[in-house]
């Protein structure tokens, strides 16, 4: 009896130990500390505290961040002056400074709502847009080419970027904005800016003719997963990718449940933007405009031909005998994976016959031309360029199967998944619902991520608000919101935030003009002793915190105040000269258009693998992943760029020659209009004195160098009155004040 009673015991214990890590993987555990981890809390909408210096306070704002100094007996900074204030405001809504009318007009105005007007002037620019779109081009690694080794051009990517310049111009709802990004083309078929938003996920690096697509398709599918977390989510899911993850309530799961709502989803870099009736006239006209040109056209393909199947077939033979197999079967017959690999092998296998004529010679290009010029003859016959967008959809009706992946390999398939949200959530499983040709994962998912009961999505966009306001979020680390991030320094003012967010229609704008009218963001950045001994960080912000203007912010500025700003909005990227003596970049670089190479930053062709050097030189975000932060670095590159190049010097004189055209030839009217236009303010007795020291000096050494026969510049003294070496040394003051860290820091 006693041999039985322990056979059983024994034959129990081994059916536990057998089923255990099953019943382990199927309900998994957290512990009490993950359990209760600040950010998977359910956002509360507490009461502002109650505080005894009630006449610092313009909104609820400044109620928690004067009880979090009134406990450490700390007084906030008094009110910055006003023109400080008109700056710092107007630099961080729209990226540029005030002109002097609006200078002069705030400081004429002594209304009580004066400060307001400014704000709601601001927010209605069109230069708002262009400002904030940039910070969250940032976070969606935006380029206008793929990277890797040939860093080839994606032509029709900018409208993304002009996308979310109108989403924050015209104050498009967050969760409206997200559910776009996510799931634009299953929610919103039938509206184009919708589609274009999906171009948010077509922005991962890419080297278009990688082979390998069972890889290559992979690593898409990790750049897509690991930006959804960290973007709206504010969570490190790619550390998650090969096992649970080491620090947050991530499982190894979770990871390829989130992957899984984008199983199926392929790049379309030239899909229409027509309606469908729109579409379908425009294919009127072009089916038209073939039937009256084939005999030309098979004529040209006919001279073409030899040496298209001849690249055809040495690009195709480049495939694996998996994908070649895929490429010859009937459509009908392919899996979805299959489908797939064909979608993506056609930027490789699609050959330009206007490309493919370079290589004809002889006759044979004589006749191309001739041919070329009688097809041009129909050309009133076409219906012109088709309006097209980069963007993402479902490439099949059926989903391609995801699994879990050992070490993160698609060689090492380990269990199938389903789409799921976060397990340490406890959230029902989704239900999807594919309809027509699209699956419904994603709307699901974008449905999820931009639900007003989701503890993360408002609580991260809030977070990065402030932190563009202030230099450093109420959390610091504003894509990471997990067990190795930062704690918030502010957390009920954090969750009052994200809860007056989603009250008021998820509105961006509301939540800004929130944050610059408080009285913490007025304040003054002035040191103080005293506070500092108390807090060195500046973490209860007892004082504006005071930071260099971002790299475009600076470009923009300068040309701003030279009067060469070119205001045009929108369109493809634009080419700036490059450095004398720089190569043009792999992939080119666009022959640079007189008017053009002065637009907005926000609109200059971002080139993945080698950036505008200007640019580059003040910190701009990398674009082969989402950047949540800047660095901010003082390097001797940032001042020889300044003070060197032929273009700061370029703009140097442009600037003199507009203290020119408002001051005249006198030095105590020029030194003042150049102060107004570089600093929005008159110069001290002692700044004029400096100034007036600087251009006798300056002067003399001009004089000096004329005498030795050596040149000066003439720009400034170009079509006015002013001696030219006094219009010399007027540049090169103009370009010191360019050269200023008023100029370019935001004070």
């Amino acid at each position: 009896m006693m041999v039985t009673r322990s056979f059983l015991v024994i034959a129990v214990t081994i059916v536990i130990a057998q089923q255990a890590p099953a019943a382990e993987a199927a309900s998994p555990k957290f512990t009490a500390r993950q359990r209760a981890y600040w950010a998977f809390q359910p956002v509360r909408s507490p009461e502002p505290p109650s505080v005894s210096a009630k006449t610092w306070t313009y909104n609820p704002i400044d109620a928690f961040i004067l009880s979090k100094l009134e406990k450490e007996q700390i007084a906030p900074a008094e009110e910055t002056d006003r023109i400080t204030l008109l700056r710092r405001v107007t630099f961080s809504l729209i990226g540029l400074p005030p002109t002097g009318a609006e200078a002069a007009s705030f400081l004429a105005d002594r209304s009580p709502d004066a400060y307001d007007k400014v704000v709601d002037r601001l927010l209605a620019s069109h230069r708002y847009g262009e400002r904030w779109a940039r910070h969250w081009l940032d976070l969606a690694r935006y380029a206008d080419s793929d990277g890797f080794k040939a860093d080839h051009t994606r032509p029709n990517v900018w409208r993304y970027r002009d996308y979310v310049i109108r989403a924050f111009n015209s104050d498009k709802p967050y969760d409206r904005f997200i559910k776009e990004q996510i799931a634009g083309d299953e929610l919103w078929p039938d509206d184009a800016d919708a589609r274009i938003a999906t171009g948010f996920h077509r922005q991962y690096p890419e080297e278009y003719n990688a082979q390998n697509l069972r890889q290559r398709r992979q690593e898409i599918l990790s750049d897509i997963t690991d930006t959804t977390g960290a973007v709206f989510l504010g969570l490190t899911f790619g550390c998650a990718k090969c096992h649970d993850h080491k620090f947050d309530p991530i499982l190894h799961d979770d990871y390829y449940k989130l992957q899984a709502f984008f199983a199926n989803v392929a790049a379309v870099d030239e899909a229409p933007l027509l309606s469908s009736g729109e579409l379908a006239e425009y294919r009127r006209k072009l089916d038209l405009w073939k039937q009256k040109t084939q005999s030309i056209r098979d004529q040209m393909n006919a001279l073409l031909e030899p040496d298209v199947k001849r690249l055809y077939n040495s690009r195709f033979a480049a495939y694996s005998d998996e994908v070649q197999a895929a490429v010859k079967k009937p459509a009908a017959e392919r899996t979805p994976m299959e489908n797939w690999m064909v979608h993506r092998t056609g930027p490789f296998l699609k050959l330009v016959d206007e490309d493919m004529s370079k290589v004809l010679k002889g006759e044979q290009k004589d006749l191309f031309a001739k041919l070329k010029g009688e097809l041009d003859q129909y050309k009133d016959l076409h219906p012109g360029e088709l309006p097209v967008a980069a963007v993402m959809t479902d490439l099949n009706t059926a989903p391609i199967e995801t699994s879990t992946l050992g070490g993160g390999l698609p060689e090492k398939p380990l269990h199938r998944v389903e789409p799921g949200f976060l397990t340490i959530l406890d959230q029902p499983e989704p239900e999807i619902h594919p309809s027509g040709t699209t699956l419904g994962r994603r709307a699901v998912l974008a449905n999820w991520i931009a639900g007003a009961n989701n503890p993360l999505t408002a609580r991260v966009m809030v977070n990065r608000l402030w932190h563009h306001h202030f230099g450093k979020g109420l959390v610091a680390t504003p894509s990471d919101f997990g067990m190795m991030g930062m704690r918030p320094t502010h957390p009920e003012l954090l969750d009052w935030l994200a809860s007056e967010f989603v009250k008021n229609g998820w509105s961006v704008k509301h939540m800004q003009k929130l944050i610059v009218t408080s009285a913490a963001f007025r304040q003054s950045s002035g040191f103080r002793k005293e506070a500092a001994a108390a807090d060195s960080s500046n973490k209860l912000l007892w004082r504006f915190p005071r930071k260099r203007l971002d790299a475009e912010v600076i470009r923009d500025s300068s040309l701003y105040v030279a009067g060469l700003l070119n205001l045009e909005e929108g369109g493809p990227g634009v080419f700036p000269d490059l450095p004398a003596g720089m190569p043009a970049p792999r992939g080119g670089w666009g022959a640079p258009d007189a008017k053009e190479r002065n637009r907005r930053s926000v609109y200059i062709f971002v080139r993945r693998n080698s950036h505008y050097p200007m640019l580059e030189a003040f910190d701009f975000a990398g674009a082969q992943e989402s950047c949540s932060r800047r660095n901010a670095t003082t390097t001797a590159p940032q001042a020889l760029a300044l003070l060197n190049s032929r273009l700061s010097r370029e703009w140097a004189e442009s600037f003199a020659s507009r203290v020119i055209q408002q001051a005249g030839a006198g030095a105590d009217r020029q030194v003042d209009a150049a102060y107004r236009l570089a600093y929005s303010r008159s110069p001290l007795a002692a700044e004029k004195d400096m100034a007036f020291t600087f251009l006798h000096r300056q002067s003399e050494i001009l004089k000096e160098r004329i005498a030795a026969g050596e040149p000066v510049s003439q720009a400034a003294a170009e079509n006015t009155k002013v001696d030219r070496v006094q219009a010399a040394a007027l540049v090169d003051f103009c370009q010191a004040l360019m050269n200023s860290n008023e100029f370019v820091y935001q004070n």
